[in-house]
């Protein structure tokens, strides 16, 4: 079953609360980045173990197999792009097609141990590259494909949405 790709704008949730997750950027600082990241992956072994981690629970969406190499690949390019940002000036970013991703990469066919062990290192990476930001540094900016321009403060609350989003999706 092909999905339909998710083309909405979600650059909005820097600014105002999620109203399907519940995510509210007003009550994140930068600092707690690290622990929220590695809190939300401590959260995805359950996920992946389950016996119908593969099993799509409808024709438009994503199992949580699915779901959780996504997010295990949200924190490996978010990661990039930190790293973009803190040694360039104004870099742009690469777009990113996580539907296609998704394809290529056969995540609903990703063996659901493999996909939570390296879920769980790539968190530990992106936490532990946002914890060595140093404070000089939040205000680096970085630029989507589209245009929309991020500083490493705002790019750090727009991606802790999404693995937040997902767990919401998954029921985590």
């Amino acid at each position: 079953m092909a999905i339909t790709p998710d083309v909405k704008n979600w650059t909005w949730v820097v600014e105002k609360p999620c109203p399907d997750c519940g995510f509210d950027p007003a009550g994140v600082e930068f600092g707690q980045i690290p622990d929220l990241v590695r809190a939300n992956a401590a959260r995805w072994p359950a996920v992946l173990a389950r016996t119908d981690v593969a099993v799509r629970p409808d024709d438009r969406t994503w199992s949580a197999l699915e779901y959780g190499a996504h997010v295990r690949d949200v924190f490996r390019i978010f990661r990039e792009r930190l790293e973009l940002m803190l040694t360039e000036t104004d870099p742009a970013f690469a777009n990113w097609d996580q539907d296609a991703t998704a394809v290529a990469e056969n995540y609903g066919a990703q063996d659901p141990g493999v996909v939570s062990t390296e879920l769980v290192a790539a968190a530990d990476e992106i936490a532990d590259a946002f914890a060595a930001v140093p404070g000089d540094a939040l205000d680096r900016r970085g630029l989507r494909s589209d245009g929309s321009a991020f500083t490493v403060r705002t790019l750090a609350v727009y991606f802790l949405h999404d693995p937040v989003h997902h767990l919401h999706d998954v029921r985590g």
